[in-house]
């Protein structure tokens, strides 16, 4: 059985190990071969997928397109060489800022 704690990490090593693998046999392989236009046409599919589910109040089936939606964050994170230690030290970074004062950090007036 898989720890939870460390999930992330053994899928984003198994992203990267089929990356380069047989389209014939791997999802994986076969997304990084279409390339960044699919995997961020995935994204945004499990995105709206996920918004959806939430709107028409369907907890089971958020959670479902919660974690398609993390898989394919995972994958367009390997693409673009962005490795999940460096999300999660954002948000360590972030921890105890308000969100809003975060923002304007950023240049973002309105917070939203």
């Amino acid at each position: 059985m898989t720890d939870k704690n460390d999930i992330l990490e053994k899928l984003e090593a198994v992203i990267e190990s089929r990356k380069y693998g047989d389209i014939e046999k791997s999802y994986v392989a076969k997304l990084f071969g279409k390339g960044r236009k699919k995997i961020t046409q995935k994204v945004g599919e499990e995105a709206v997928e996920l918004c959806i589910a939430a709107s028409h109040h369907d907890r089971e089936e958020a959670i479902l397109e919660s974690a398609d939606l993390i898989f394919h964050v995972l994958v367009l994170w390997s693409d673009m060489d962005i490795k999940l230690e460096e999300v999660l030290d954002v948000l360590v970074e972030r921890e105890g800022l308000s969100g809003i004062e975060e923002k304007k950090s950023r240049g973002d007036v309105d917070g939203l």
